[in-house]
């Protein structure tokens, strides 16, 4: 069976304001956006849309940059590809997570060329950088004809390849606040190959007290086992204020697989899954807490 993508309408806009005024001229099911391509091309190719109008916005420069530092915080434009955050002098040190988790993103080649962006407005629960978004409480911007909103990275994606942006707007950037004092981050994920998609992934930012030993504040966020990332809050809440110990780590990944809701597919079961992102929460708990006492 060949995979033959339906004719449609190209269009390449010299500017993001150009780009929503065509946006606001045609519909949902009209009309869609391509930056990288690594998700909408399979797509077409698959006929599982068949749109009539598809919009580059991968040449519009305005929407490609990195800047902040660890006192102000980051700001990345959308169209930042997957290597140029990997490679940033700016992702070090408190913005080590997102460097570490962009290493394992796919391969070099689509690093290279497909955006943050892009992987965020997909909306796919096994995506690699939400969980990470949500730990590090980022914020989206999204802008259309009527002007410009940010929505929380936790408010962001309600289900599978469903997200809060218009079908008249455009992600435009990722804000990420400044890390308080005392602050480690780590993710990981689980795959069958090095760079596949992830049966299940966990992301931690947790912050310490003065006596580096107790937990002030803590953001658990988990990936591809539920219909959405997710926060682990009553994970969370087990360990906020107390002292960090191994036993109570293993407790929050505990808790953590309870609150996660996967679903059994062809190759692996919804028990493994549960079982291997408590694992991931209490593994990635303790490294948080090393970074965050080293901090």
């Amino acid at each position: 069976m060949k995979n033959i993508m339906n004719n449609f309408e190209y269009f390449a806009p010299g500017s993001l304001e150009e780009a929503l005024k065509l946006l606001s001229q045609y519909g949902e099911d009209e009309c869609k956006i391509i930056a990288g391509g690594q998700s909408l091309i399979i797509l077409l190719k698959q006929g599982l849309i068949t749109p009539q109008y598809v919009i580059d916005i991968k040449g519009l420069s305005e929407l490609d940059s990195i800047s902040g530092n660890e006192k102000e915080g980051l700001k990345i434009g959308a169209l930042t590809t997957h290597r140029a955050i990997e490679k940033s002098p700016l992702m070090q040190n408190a913005f080590c997570i997102l460097a570490e988790m962009e290493q394992n993103v796919s391969s070099v080649e689509t690093r290279n060329w497909g955006t943050i962006g892009g992987n965020i407005a997909h909306g796919d629960p096994s995506g690699d950088p939400a969980p990470v978004m949500l730990v590090l409480n980022a914020k989206y911007k999204l802008a259309g004809a009527k002007g410009e909103r940010l929505v929380e990275a936790e408010d962001f994606t309600s289900g599978y390849f469903e997200t809060d942006i218009g079908h008249d707007e455009l992600l435009t950037e990722i804000q990420i606040p400044a890390p308080p004092p005392r602050t480690g981050a780590k993710f990981t994920k689980f795959s069958q190959l090095q760079g596949d998609y992830a049966i299940a992934s966990a992301a931690v930012s947790m912050t310490l007290d003065a006596d580096k030993k107790t937990c002030a504040d803590i953001r658990i966020a988990m990936g591809s086992v539920a219909p959405a990332p997710m926060r682990a809050k009553k994970a969370e809440y087990l360990l906020r204020g107390k002292v960090i110990t191994d036993d109570l780590l293993v407790e929050a990944g505990r808790m953590a697989s309870e609150e996660a809701s996967p679903t059994s597919d062809a190759e692996i079961s919804e028990q493994y899954k549960r079982e291997l992102v408590g694992t991931l929460v209490t593994r990635v708990g303790k490294e948080a807490f090393e970074r965050a006492a080293m901090a």
